[in-house]
């Protein structure tokens, strides 16, 4: 019996469109929008970002960081249905952008800052990248995860805000690890939720996926500057 070589051209492209099929229309009108949307946004997070290093700005307070975050977050799902939704989402991830950049600044004044932030981004691309091949290849349906990583994010977010007071390490890093791992779940998750019709707006795709990066970047930073020795 003759078996399918792998390596065939046609043989290759006939599989890339079995995949393709694989999805409805809107599915894939949406995945595409997000993924074009979550790269500006990204860009344009790195501009502010870049920006506000520029000029030396020093670290906002923590709780109008927060007051700012949701306000802006509030806007980007009331107005999603709308072209507002575009410029509400170009807000909030240049403002959090603004808020990155004395971040970057003092992570980049250690010794190896320079080098933990690269890894920490490379890390970031390589989650992102492997757990979205990853379901949309494998076509698995993670809906059912969603009210636990809701549950996870805000216990999560709550310890963040109570070791703003406490100051404890073990649990900063704890924090971390959970966001880490929650934003990964959130990943899975909101693919899913596009690539099976769950989810048919790309606005809030993007922002969840871009706050589920954001989170990831920052807490792989700061465990690799821990464990680096500099934090």
């Amino acid at each position: 019996m003759n078996q399918p070589n792998p390596f065939n051209q046609s043989n290759t492209t006939a599989q890339a469109g079995i995949i393709t099929s694989q999805y409805s229309g809107g599915a894939l009108k949406v995945l595409k929008n997000t993924y074009a949307l979550l790269a500006l946004t990204l860009a344009f997070s790195g501009l502010t970002a870049f920006v506000s290093m520029s000029m030396n700005m020093p670290p906002l307070n923590p709780f109008i960081t927060l007051i700012g975050y949701f306000g802006l977050l509030f806007a980007v799902h009331k107005t999603c249905q709308s072209a507002l939704g575009l410029v509400f989402i170009f807000a909030l991830t240049g403002f959090m952008g603004l808020t990155l950049g004395p971040i970057l600044s003092m992570y980049t004044a250690t010794s190896n800052g320079s080098e933990l932030v690269m890894l920490a981004l490379g890390g970031t691309a390589t989650i992102f990248f492997g757990l979205s091949a990853f379901t949309l290849i494998t076509k698995r349906d993670f809906s059912n995860i969603g009210k636990a990583l809701f549950v996870g994010l805000l216990v999560a977010f709550v310890a963040a805000i109570a070791n703003i007071f406490l100051q404890i390490p073990a649990l900063a890093l704890t924090v971390s690890s959970l966001f880490i791992l929650l934003s990964s779940g959130v990943i899975l998750y909101q693919t899913s939720e596009i690539i099976h019709g769950g989810e048919t707006n790309y606005i809030r795709a993007t922002i969840t996926l871009y706050v589920s990066l954001y989170n990831i970047f920052l807490s792989l930073l700061h465990l690799l500057t821990a464990f680096g020795g500099d934090d």
